[in-house]
């Protein structure tokens, strides 16, 4: 690191599946990594960008979310809440390292990104979603349907992070990235559907015939984007319509 001009630091386990079945893994590979980078940037006070997740918000039941808020993070129990957790602890990582080491830096929090290439491997919902109508498959909705999420096109992610990282040096800041155009996931195959004209039906399945009964979701999980506007000039706006078409494509 000792010749870069800036990190960004994007690695991490990610996916609801694989988090739920490989919380080991997840818990070293998004703590351990970090503190490795963070020992390494703080040697040479290397701008450092991090990107964390929405999931840290946890429990909370907030129309929106802002970087201020009280975190609410739910049992440990409950695998999910080990991925929000060891995001946060990231996020304190880096914190610690600016107070103490004096390293520049700056946390963007990722409200779901997605784009073209992205994978539904781990249970992403919209690649999964395409997939299937494609295929003729029915579009499984986990739950009910009612939870309601904003989609970020990946372009619009990365101008975000490429435009916060000159902010690395007046930081430490944490900054919400994501769009505020929100769907529920009903609503959202529904959109499949009708974008690649597919005759796929829609299937409700219990948490529980997916992630086992120790699983919590949230409801709602919209940004406040006004410090990325206040920061940056720029905040994601990319029509979910559009999103869904280029991924189609």
């Amino acid at each position: 690191m000792a010749d870069a001009d800036s990190i960004y630091h994007l690695a991490a386990a990610v996916g609801v599946e694989l988090v739920i079945r490989e919380p080991v893994r997840t818990l070293r590979t998004n703590v351990h990594e970090t503190e490795c980078i963070l020992e390494a940037a703080s040697q040479y006070k290397i701008p450092t960008l991090l990107t964390s997740s929405s999931e840290v918000y946890g429990r909370s039941d907030k129309e929106e979310f802002s970087e201020d808020d009280d975190l609410i993070i739910g049992p440990p129990t409950h695998p999910r809440w080990g991925y929000a957790c060891s995001k946060l602890m990231d996020e304190f990582l880096a914190m610690a390292y600016a107070k103490e080491r004096g390293l520049p830096v700056v946390i963007a929090r990722l409200f779901n990104t997605v784009g073209p290439r992205q994978t539904g491997r781990y249970g992403m919902v919209l690649p999964r979603f395409i997939e299937a109508a494609k295929a003729g498959k029915p579009l499984q909705v986990y739950g009910e349907g009612t939870q309601r999420r904003c989609f970020c096109y990946v372009a619009d992610s990365v101008e975000a992070l490429l435009r916060l990282q000159e902010h690395t040096e007046t930081g430490p800041h944490i900054v919400n990235v994501g769009t505020r155009e929100e769907v529920t996931i009903r609503g959202l195959a529904e959109a499949v559907r009708e974008t690649v004209m597919s005759n796929s039906k829609i299937e409700f399945i219990p948490y529980s015939g997916v992630y086992g009964f120790n699983f919590e979701d949230m409801q709602r999980r919209k940004p406040e984007v006004r410090k990325l506007l206040k920061l940056t000039g720029f905040i994601p706006g990319t029509p979910l319509a559009s999103i869904i078409k280029m991924l189609a494509d």
